[in-house]
């Protein structure tokens, strides 16, 4: 993923790539900037000084760094990119909405608008007790058996990528 390219991908909660994948800022090259959000979201991803290098320099990055740095959260063989993210996608749809989606604006509050870890803190709170009624389902599912000691259901076991 390269200039717009890697923009489109920044905007994912998470990436798959093949081993032989690069990434960079190209655009950097023609004299392009990024306004997709590629200069918030890069170094929130990957640290300012990665991000730098690769917003100024316009230089390529191959997969094992980008996977090293946290830009690609799964690195697979060349060509099995696709379904790999198409399981991860299956199984991230089979789990309970409410609840993962809770956890996930908690999370992109944390990094981007949280005045402090305390306020944090207070929204995730506040998006727990919004999915109770989900939680409590899924709490009575472990009290009655389902999950103890890894056994999950087939629908709600998390596939090992």
């Amino acid at each position: 993923a390269v200039a717009g390219g890697l923009e489109l991908a920044l905007m994912c909660d998470m990436r798959v790539a093949d081993e032989s994948a690069k990434f960079g800022v190209f655009c950097r090259r023609f004299g392009v900037p990024l306004i997709d959000g590629g200069t918030v979201r890069l170094p929130k991803l990957i640290g300012l000084s990665r991000a730098m290098d690769m917003i100024l320099t316009g230089r390529e990055v191959d997969a094992k760094t980008a996977f090293d740095w946290g830009l690609v959260n799964r690195l697979t063989p060349d060509g099995t990119s696709l379904k790999v993210a198409i399981e991860l996608a299956n199984t991230l749809a089979a789990f309970p909405q409410a609840c993962m989606n809770a956890d996930k604006r908690s999370s992109y509050y944390a990094a981007y608008d949280a005045s402090s870890h305390q306020d944090a803190f207070d929204y995730e709170l506040r998006q727990g007790r919004d999915v109770l009624l989900e939680a409590q389902k899924g709490a009575k599912k472990f009290t009655d058996g389902k999950g103890k000691h890894g056994s999950f259901d087939s629908w709600t076991k998390p596939s090992k990528l």
